[in-house]
């Protein structure tokens, strides 16, 4: 199936990128920034289009690569076009599900959200990355199949979920990613406070974030635990307690309460019922 975007941002410019790397023609990107169009139709070899009903005339999938606050508008129009019978219409929002086109089952057309679990930090270096992403894939039943065969052709892993899943999905992965950030920020923080500069600090615990992760792939969450909570060390845990204040303190002692669950889970036999009382 031919694929247009709308939209060229960074998930757009990255999207068609890996598509047409990887056997899936792209037609071309439509923006309300023509300038954006055309920069991304020439990273993809691509067409710029300069309307809505050029881009769907000629497209039989097209991708809402749009802000979340745009998909509605941007849909509100596609739907009025005489073009549209037939249709693929996707967006890529995390968040959001095929019910933002809460009139589609009405039309001739067939809507999905699908939304690559991975963060894209530039327009012309993420796709580099895309090929280990998963996709996640919800919608029109009756072609469900066929968009998760399109997205299979790049080589990428695709999930089915539901609308009702979305939300809680989202969270997921705003948990892995942009809360780990955070989480990285506020160590960084700790150790500027120590005595680091920035630099000094990231170069302390990326190596420490990377084994742990490849600890994680390898083992699973669980075996890959280790630290003072895991260790039922109730005298190192008090000391980082009593050093930590404001949201840091909040923050440790939450993510602790985790690791307790994961610790009782790693070893049923200890009793860490005093660490418990600390945290609680």
């Amino acid at each position: 199936m031919k694929t247009g975007f709308i939209g060229a941002g960074k998930v757009g410019f990255s999207l068609g990128k890996h598509f047409a790397i990887h056997g899936v023609e792209v037609g071309g990107y439509y923006s309300k920034n023509p300038l954006s169009a055309r920069k991304a139709a020439d990273f993809t070899s691509s067409q710029q289009y300069d309307s809505l009903d050029g881009i769907l005339s000629d497209n039989d999938v097209l991708f809402l690569t749009v802000p979340d606050s745009e998909i509605q508008s941007v849909w509100n129009s596609l739907k009025l076009l005489p073009n549209i019978k037939n249709k693929v219409v996707c967006h890529c929002s995390g968040a959001l599900s095929s019910k933002i086109f809460p009139d589609a089952g009405s039309l001739p057309v067939s809507v999905f959200s699908v939304h690559p679990i991975f963060a894209f930090h530039s327009k012309t270096e993420s796709y580099k990355q895309l090929p280990g992403a998963i996709f996640t894939v919800e919608g029109s039943p009756q072609r469900l199949d066929e968009v998760a065969a399109l997205i299979r052709k790049t080589g990428n892993r695709v999930r089915v979920i539901s609308a009702e899943a979305k939300t809680k999905y989202h969270a997921a992965a705003v948990m892995a990613s942009n809360q780990v950030t955070a989480l990285v920020h506020s160590a960084i923080g700790l150790l500027c406070e120590c005595g680091f500069s920035p630099q000094d600090a990231m170069d302390a615990l990326i190596p420490l974030m990377f084994g742990n992760l490849k600890n994680i792939e390898e083992v699973g969450t669980v075996e890959a635990l280790t630290g003072p909570v895991e260790r039922n060390d109730v005298c190192t845990v008090q000391k980082h307690l009593e050093c930590l204040d404001g949201e840091r303190w909040a923050l440790y002692r939450e993510l602790s309460l985790v690791l307790l669950e994961m610790s009782r889970e790693k070893y049923p036999e200890r009793n860490y019922n005093e660490i418990e009382v600390l945290l609680k």
